[in-house]
């Protein structure tokens, strides 16, 4: 068995939840203990692997600071481990390389990635590392540690999905990140494909906007019914049928468009339009597509999601002014709910 043994390492008395350890070693040892795994979906749609993708502007900007022989690097390259690890009385890790890299790397890619380049074999890297009993409490950790530094929100939110023991304010967003989930990879949705994700970025519609139409609707409209961390099949299906018919009734305002040239696919639009579908569903009892296509029918020739001027109540709008503010949320959906309730009666 094929061994790498590392260390004296220190022992932090932390919480129960993990082992903590720290120790030094060189990138090439620490490229030996722990991989690198870029966030990705497999063939089904099941998500894989925690990390974002590489930035080639700060790698080089880290390697050309690195050649200097001033060079320090003070932070910590976090890594994780389930299992693979043990420990010796002389206070040495023993890690088990026989095959391939036991651990992730955490926090500190870019780094990594720019010590590597180097090759130095006498530049010593602070390591930090938890040791996880399961993939579960490791992806739980790797949320809790990232969460607090500048990673991107929805690399995050991607991830809560069938993870617990998170805070409120995370766990609160679960439920709409396990819909976004499935309503973008499960074929029979009509948002299959659609959505901007980490794993997904030729989407059109960003995740975390989807997902404040959700989330709204969730605490006060048509899918306020439901349990944490499911998809209860009501809940993908109105969300599905709705777009579904959003798609027909507005179908040149839809399709070959994006946020750029649609405010219907832009936050503004996406969020409007999740009050419309909880107008429809709870006053109007919508539930199929067709149902939705008859109440948004009383829209068509009123809209202006690619051209032209929205004549508010107290102001005229070009199109393209509508932005990703709360100001413009509510002004865009009062007068689009206006305009369904005159319509329907």
């Amino acid at each position: 068995m094929k061994k790498l043994v590392l260390g004296p390492v220190i022992t932090p008395r932390q919480g129960t939840a993990a082992r903590v350890i720290c120790f030094t070693a060189t990138a090439r040892q620490v490229a030996t203990l722990a991989r690198i795994d870029r966030i990705g979906r497999d063939a089904r749609g099941r998500l894989r692997g925690f990390q974002r993708t590489q930035i080639a502007s700060h790698i080089r900007e880290i390697r050309n600071y690195l050649v200097t022989s001033e060079a320090i690097l003070p932070n910590a390259v976090v890594l994780a481990f389930q299992g693979g690890v043990r420990f010796r009385r002389d206070g040495m890790a023993v890690f088990d390389v026989a095959n391939g890299p036991p651990g992730w790397v955490v926090d500190g890619q870019q780094r990594l990635t720019a010590a590597l380049s180097v090759g130095s074999e006498n530049f010593e890297l602070i390591v930090s590392a938890f040791i996880c009993d399961d993939v579960a409490e490791l992806k739980r950790q790797f949320i809790l540690v990232n969460n607090t530094r500048p990673l991107a929100k929805p690399l995050i939110y991607e991830l809560l999905p069938g993870t617990s023991g998170l805070p409120p304010r995370l766990a609160d967003r679960t439920e709409a990140a396990v819909l976004t989930e499935a309503l973008n990879y499960c074929a029979d949705s009509s948002l299959h494909g659609m959505i901007q994700q980490q794993t997904n970025p030729e989407g059109k519609i960003r995740d975390t906007v989807l997902q404040k139409m959700l989330i709204n609707s969730m605490q006060h409209g048509a899918l306020r019914n439901g349990s944490r961390e499911q998809v209860p099949l009501a809940r993908f299906e109105v969300v599905s049928a709705f777009f579904d018919a959003v798609r027909t009734v507005f179908a040149g305002d839809w399709e070959n468009h994006d946020a750029k040239t649609s405010r219907l696919l832009h936050g503004a639009g996406i969020v409007a339009m999740g009050y419309v579908m909880d107008e429809l569903y709870i006053r109007k009892r919508a539930r199929r597509a067709k149902d939705f296509q008859r109440g948004l029918g009383v829209l068509r020739g009123r809209t202006h999601w690619t051209s032209g001027f929205w004549q508010f109540t107290t102001e005229r709008r070009p199109w393209n002014s509508l932005q990703n503010t709360n100001a413009d949320y509510r002004l865009l959906s009062y007068h689009l709910v206006r305009l369904i309730r005159r319509g329907l009666g």
